[in-house]
């Protein structure tokens, strides 16, 4: 472990054993460094990595903050490095959503409120309506999951859940449901999830889930093996 990472390993243990909360301002640099038995220069450099890290926040003027450490923040690169996956770890990445998506969307079920269904329900209907534009169908089969997520009251998972259903596999995916003319199947199983939150039947909104996102990991996998036996499988980001 280098220098930096122990003086970052010290502020991170202050921060979970308490001392410094969340919204709490760290003392003044030379204090700290000097309470940590660090060197100003490893303590610039812990609190600069951090920063990046969404653990520390830089007020011009005012001082350095702890932020509010809230999963939003700190897992918001997920999302971002999930976009650089390339080949099989794109495979991988469905397999964790289907260990994740279906106990979410169980959740869902017995938390859902009238206004979360109204809001996942405007987004089915634009789905269907969508038909064979892949740039609306994408934009709203995104906003139909994440609302749906939303509606199972857990924060870190909605985080996670975002951060691993990546954009451009979501829109890839569509562009070939299209061209293959499974869009209406596979918009027939948002619809299932939809009214297995309606009947706020958990067991039956999971089962829905996991057929949808099993169909679309099995749809992935032909088609990344197509692209591989044709030599041209980098297509996939």
């Amino acid at each position: 472990m280098s220098l930096t990472d122990k003086a970052i390993a010290r502020i991170r243990e202050l921060i979970q054993s308490g001392e410094l909360l969340p919204g709490a301002k760290l003392p003044p640099e030379q204090q700290l460094a000097s309470d940590l038995g660090l060197s100003r220069n490893l303590m610039r450099e812990a609190v600069k990595a951090l920063v990046v890290a969404r653990v520390l926040e830089i007020r011009r003027g005012d001082g350095t903050y702890v932020t509010s450490l809230e999963p939003a923040l700190l897992l918001e690169g997920l999302g971002s490095a999930v976009e650089l996956l390339r080949g099989d770890k794109l495979l991988e990445l469905t397999e964790v959503r289907r260990l994740f998506e279906p106990i979410a969307t169980g959740l869902a079920a017995g938390r859902i409120t009238e206004e979360h269904l109204t809001e996942i329900k405007f987004h089915l209907d634009a789905m269907t309506r969508a038909s064979d534009d892949v740039e609306l169908l994408n934009k709203h089969d995104a906003a139909f999951h994440r609302a749906v997520i939303a509606s199972a009251g857990n924060s870190t998972l909605a985080t996670l859940l975002e951060g691993i259903s990546s954009r451009t596999v979501r829109a890839r995916v569509w562009r070939g449901l299209v061209d293959d003319r499974a869009g209406d199947r596979t918009v027939a199983e948002h619809r299932a999830i939809y009214e297995a939150l309606v009947a706020r039947d958990r067991a039956l909104a999971e089962a829905a889930a996991l057929i949808h996102v099993s169909t679309t990991e099995q749809w992935l996998r032909e088609h990344f093996e197509q692209e591989g036996t044709h030599g041209s499988g980098d297509r996939y980001p």
